[in-house]
C-alpha cells in the first residue's frame, strides 16, 4: 500500500547528521530523506514532514513533536529518540522508557503505521562501549513498549555490519552518507517498498599504524570529542538555534 503522509521524529539521527547536501532544507539528507524519496515515486500525492532536531534528548522530541505529529494526520510515523538521554552521565531508564511508551500510545492512535528505532550498538567503539549495557536495557526496553503498540521495531543495535566506520561520520557519533542510505534500505526493506537504492559504496578501508592511530585519535578529540563535552558541561546542545527542517507536510523534492 503506498503511503501519502510520512512524518519523521527524534534527534540528530532522523535530522540527517552526518549526510551533507547543501541544497536540502538544513542543508542535510539522511536516510528519512532517502525514504521519503522512493515513497514520493510511488505516490503522486505523497507528503512528507521531518519534525527532528539534532541535540534533543527524549523529553524534548515528547514536547515539541508529538502533538504536531498527530496534528498532521500521518499514515506512516518513524521515530528514534533516547540516545542522547542515555550518553549522559545518569539517567533513569525505567522512567525515560515509562514516558516513551506514552507518547507510542498516542502515535499509534492515529493508525499511521509505525517504525520505531533501538539505539545502537556501542560495543565496537572504545570511547562509547563502557555504556553497551545501558543501551542494551533501553533496547529491550524500547522493543517491549514498540510491540504494546504493534508498532515495527528497526533494530539499529542488530546491524553488525555498522561496526565498520566507513558508515560512520568523521565524528564518530553520527553516520555517515553510507550509513544514512544503509538505513534507508533497511526501512524500506521492513515497510515492504519495493526500490532501486542500491547497497552504499565503501571507499578502501584504511590501516593505520599505531603512530597514525594516535594522530587521528588526537585530532578528533580537538575537533569533536572537546566540543561535546563542553557542551555537556555548560548546558547547551548542537540544537539550539536549530528549527526543524520540515515542519510541516509538503511534496518531498
Amino acid at each position: 500500500m503506498p503511503f501519502h503522509r510520512y512524518v519523521a521524529l527524534g534527534d540528530s539521527f532522523a535530522e540527517g547528521v552526518g549526510d551533507p547536501e547543501p541544497s536540502a532544507p538544513n542543508g542535510l539528507r539522511g536516510w528519512a530523506d532517502r525514504v521519503a524519496a522512493v515513497l514520493a515515486e510511488q505516490s503522486p500525492d505523497f507528503t512528507y514532514a521531518n519534525l527532528a532536531v539534532r541535540g534533543r534528548k527524549l523529553d524534548g522530541v515528547l514536547a515539541e513533536q508529538i502533538e504536531p505529529a498527530v496534528a498532521l494526520e500521518p499514515d506512516l510515523v518513524t521515530i528514534y529518540a533516547g540516545a542522547n538521554d542515555i550518553m549522559r552521565p545518569k539517567v533513569d531508564i525505567d522512567a525515560l522508557v515509562e514516558k516513551y511508551d506514552a507518547a507510542l500510545g498516542k502515535l499509534a492512535a492515529t493508525g499511521a503505521r509505525m517504525l520505531v528505532f533501538t539505539a545502537f550498538d556501542p560495543g565496537g567503539s572504545a570511547i562509547y562501549r563502557p555504556l553497551r549495557g545501558r543501551f542494551a536495557l533501553y533496547n529491550e526496553m524500547v522493543r517491549w513498549a514498540a510491540d504494546r503498540h504493534g508498532a515495527t521495531i528497526v533494530d539499529f543495535w542488530r546491524f553488525r555490519v555498522l561496526r565498520d566506520w566507513r558508515y560512520w561520520d568523521e565524528d564518530r557519533l553520527h553516520l555517515g552518507p553510507a550509513g544514512h542510505q544503509f538505513i534507508a534500505i533497511q526501512v524500506l526493506d521492513l515497510l515492504g517498498v519495493p526500490h532501486g537504492v542500491d547497497q552504499p559504496d565503501l571507499p578502501p578501508e584504511v590501516v593505520l599504524t599505531r603512530g597514525g592511530r594516535y594522530r587521528a585519535n588526537a585530532a578528533w578529540t580537538r575537533t569533536h570529542l572537546v566540543p561535546w563535552v563542553q557542551r555537556r558541561l555548560t548546558g547547551r546542545s548542537s540544537g539550539d538555534a536549530i528549527r526543524p527542517k520540515r515542519p510541516e507536510l509538503g511534496p518531498f523534492a
